[in-house]
C-alpha cells in the first residue's frame, strides 16, 4: 500500500512540475513585457529557465539531499529522450526545419559541452565546485554568444501573453508557478528515491527513466504540438536549448551547492547522448530539415536504449 502511494505522489509532483513550470513561464513573460524587455531576450532567457525548471528543481533538490545519482541521471536521461524520442516523434508527425546558425553553431556546441561533462565525470568520478565553475562560465559565454544572435535578427516584438493581465494575476502566477515547482520537485525525488528502493531499482536507473520521462513531458507536449500545428521549425531550436541549459545550468549549479558523484556507468549514458547530438547535426545538415527517416531511426535507437537500460 505504502509503494502505491508513492506513485501517487510520484505522479502528483509531476503534475505540480509541469503546470507550475507553465504558470511560472506565463507570469514572469508578463512581468517582463510590463518592463518592455525585448521578446528573444524573453524567450532565451525565462523561457528557457521555465523549460528546464523541473530539471533544475529536481536535480539541486536531489543533491541537496544525498541522491546525486538522480540528478545526474535526471538531466543525462532527459537530454537522450529529448532528442531520440521527442525530436524522433515530432520528425514523424511532420519534417522539422532548422536553421543554419543551429546546424552549425549550436549542435557542434551541445556535442562539445557533453563531451566535457563526460570527461570531467569520468576523469574526476564526481563533479565538484571547480567543474559547477567550469560550467557556469562556458554557460555564460554561451548567454553572450544568443544575446548577440538576437540582435543581429529583426526582434519584432509581440504583446499579448502579459498586455491583457493585471499585474497581480502576473505575480500570483509567477511565484504559485515557483512554489509548485518546488514542492513538486520535493515529491517527486523524495517518492521516486523511495520507489527506487521498494523495487530494488538503482537512482540512476529511475533517474534515466521515470524521472527523466517526467520532466521531459513539457517538452514533448510542447513539441508534438508545434508539429501538428504546422510551426515544427521551433521545436529543434528549443531542444537543443533546453539541453544545452540542462547540462550547464542544472548540473553546473548543482555542482556549486553540493558535491555530485558521478558513477562510471554513466559514461556510457554520456556516450549515447553525444552519439544523439552527433546523429541530429548529421541528418540536418545537408537539407537543413530533420525528416522522417531520421525521426524513425531515433525513435528505434531510443527504442534499444530503454531495453538495455531495463535488461541492465
Amino acid at each position: 500500500m505504502e509503494l502505491v502511494w508513492n506513485v501517487v505522489l510520484l505522479l502528483v509532483g509531476f503534475v505540480l512540475l509541469i503546470k507550475g513550470a507553465d504558470y511560472f513561464v506565463d507570469g514572469a513573460v508578463g512581468i517582463a513585457e510590463r518592463f518592455h524587455i525585448p521578446q528573444i531576450v524573453i524567450g532565451l532567457t525565462i523561457v528557457a529557465f521555465g523549460t528546464s525548471a523541473p530539471e533544475a528543481a529536481i536535480s539541486i533538490v536531489a543533491g541537496i539531499k544525498g541522491s546525486a545519482d538522480l540528478s545526474v541521471g535526471n538531466v543525462l536521461g532527459s537530454n537522450i529522450m529529448n532528442i531520440l524520442l521527442i525530436l524522433g516523434l515530432t520528425a514523424c508527425i511532420r519534417p522539422l526545419k532548422v536553421q543554419k546558425n543551429t546546424v552549425r553553431y549550436e549542435m557542434p556546441f551541445l556535442i562539445g559541452i557533453s563531451v566535457l561533462l563526460a570527461a570531467m565525470g569520468y576523469l574526476e568520478q564526481q563533479l565538484t565546485l571547480s567543474s559547477g565553475l567550469i560550467l557556469w562560465g562556458v554557460f555564460l559565454c554561451f548567454f553572450v554568444y544568443l544575446i548577440a544572435q538576437a540582435k543581429k535578427g529583426n526582434g519584432e516584438e509581440e504583446e499579448e501573453s502579459g498586455g491583457k493581465k493585471s499585474v497581480w494575476l502576473i505575480l500570483l502566477m509567477t511565484v504559485g508557478g515557483l512554489a509548485a515547482i518546488v514542492i513538486g520537485s520535493q515529491l517527486t525525488v523524495d517518492n521516486a528515491s523511495a520507489i527506487a528502493t521498494a523495487m530494488g531499482m538503482t537512482e540512476r536507473l529511475i533517474g534515466l527513466t521515470i524521472v527523466a520521462f517526467g520532466t521531459s513531458l513539457p517538452e514533448l507536449i510542447t513539441s508534438v504540438t508545434a508539429a501538428r500545428k504546422g510551426n515544427a521549425d521551433i521545436a529543434i531550436g528549443n531542444i537543443i536549448g533546453s539541453n544545452t541549459f540542462n547540462i550547464l545550468f542544472v548540473l553546473g549549479t548543482t555542482a556549486l551547492i553540493t558535491v555530485v558523484p558521478y558513477q562510471r556507468a554513466f559514461l556510457l549514458d554520456g556516450i549515447i547522448g553525444i552519439a544523439a547530438a552527433v546523429f541530429l547535426m548529421v541528418a540536418t545538415a545537408r537539407k537543413k530539415e530533420l525528416r522522417r527517416w531520421a525521426g524513425v531511426v531515433m525513435l528505434l535507437a531510443y527504442a534499444g536504449y530503454f531495453v538495455h537500460l531495463l535488461m541492465g
